[in-house]
């Protein structure tokens, strides 16, 4: 018989598809799954045929003004917490409390911070889950912090130093989490483990819901936390956004450079687009990019020959057709690079792009360059050692081989049953 399963996530694109893709998995055996996410989803969502709940705080994912605040390599996490989330934390318990009635699971996406309460305070099994290695923190696997990326070289010096990074970001994040205190406090309930960081782990079960690639469980990890692989789905939001003239372009000439700052970092381009521009001019190569919406981040016009723009196309499609790929570093854009089997040039902004980027350039198959150093010049000469360099090439292939012979979604899916006893 199947089961009641809420999910419930917020963010970006990279934050929805994953849990989109675990509900049609779900549904696929038999379960009758509910995504919890901002009202802006809801019509995304349901035309999948899922059900769907509104969750605050809504906040539109293509508002320039707001993403560039939240993509702020410095700012861009306290924004999120502090200015957003954990003040709408009391809106967001009363939507999710609505939503699990009569629901016999939870499954929280690291940042949805009411999930851990409600599930307390209802007694209700619950499982956790995160998207990219950098969210459980390791001092045996320090991630790369965005403020200061260069921190991640701390590591050769031992445990003990990581380990002393890592209480150093928590005592700068604990006043943001506050409203937690209070809420649980009001419920209640005992003060618990810090939400930001062991706090958002369920006892029961966490699924890591990236390629083992990535990375290795570490002694600090929860030791119920169980590897899937990626969960992917890029299905366009309107059918409209398949652009014709995309098909033509790719079979009309030999694989081409594909640029793109995924959902979020493209509402805060900058000169990304036009940088890149310059240094296919200076290399003589095709290129796609891959702009969104924003008419900030439209390139000049008119583009030189064997260079196409588009706003849209699902990654799944463009990547493998790819002679490289040079995106942000967000986990699922990453995530489908890897799949594709194509050398990167990772240009991280904020949040776990930087640790990402770090992965993927210590994994032989890409290399990283921050935003305020992406100029042509620059470009094109990483662009020339990517291409040039059949070492990167070969790994790639290699690499991209493990994550298409994984089943995220599977895999997923088999650990939550095992849960709810199946």
């Amino acid at each position: 018989m199947g089961r009641r399963i809420v999910i419930t996530s917020w963010g970006s694109f990279g934050d929805v598809n994953p849990y989109l893709g675990l509900a049609l998995g779900l549904r696929a055996r038999g379960h009758a799954p509910l995504l919890v996410m901002p009202e802006w989803y809801g019509a995304y969502v349901r035309r999948e045929g899922i059900d769907f709940h509104p969750l605050r705080p809504d906040v539109d994912p293509t508002r320039g003004d707001v993403v560039r605040r939240i993509m702020d390599p410095r700012r861009g996490t306290e924004v999120i917490m502090r200015d957003i989330l954990f003040p709408a934390l009391r809106e967001s318990y009363e939507d999710l409390r609505d939503a699990v009635r009569g629901a016999d699971l939870l499954v929280t996406h690291p940042v949805t911070f009411a999930g851990p309460i409600l599930a307390e305070r209802l007694g209700l099994p619950w499982i956790s889950t995160v998207l990219a290695p950098m969210s459980f923190f390791s001092a045996h696997d320090l991630p790369v912090f965005p403020p200061a990326p260069r921190s991640v070289h701390l590591r050769r010096l031992g445990t003990g130093v990581s380990a002393a990074m890592v209480r150093m970001a928590k005592s700068v994040t604990r006043s943001w989490s506050r409203p937690v205190g209070a809420l649980r406090a009001e419920l209640g309930l005992p003060p618990g483990r810090d939400p930001i960081f062991e706090g958002q782990f369920s006892p029961h079960l966490v699924l890591a819901l990236f390629s083992r690639v990535l990375a290795d469980p570490q002694p600090d990890w929860p030791p119920n936390t169980r590897i899937t692989g990626q969960i992917f789905y890029d299905r366009p939001l309107h059918e409209e956004h398949r652009d014709p003239r995309l098909e033509r372009f790719l079979d009309a000439g030999p694989p081409p450079v594909v640029f793109t700052l995924g959902s979020a970092a493209v509402m805060a381009a900058g000169s990304f687009y036009q940088e890149s521009v310059r240094a296919v001019r200076r290399l003589g190569i095709r290129a796609v990019l891959l702009t969104g919406a924003d008419p900030a981040s439209r390139p000049p016009d008119p583009l030189p020959e064997g260079v196409i723009a588009v706003e849209f196309a699902p990654h799944s499609q463009v990547f493998p057709r790819a002679a490289a790929i040079v995106h942000q570093g967000g986990i699922g854009t990453t995530g489908q690079a890897l799949r594709a089997g194509r050398p990167e040039l990772v240009v991280p902004h904020a949040h776990d792009q930087p640790d990402n980027a770090f992965r993927v350039t210590s994994l032989g198959v890409a290399r990283t360059l921050f935003p305020r150093r992406y100029a042509a010049r620059r470009v094109a000469r990483e662009l020339e050692v990517l291409l040039g360099d059949p070492a990167y090439a070969r790994r790639a292939e290699e690499v991209g081989r493990t994550v298409r012979s994984e089943d995220g979604v599977g895999a997923a899916c088999d650990a939550i049953e095992e849960v709810l006893g199946r």
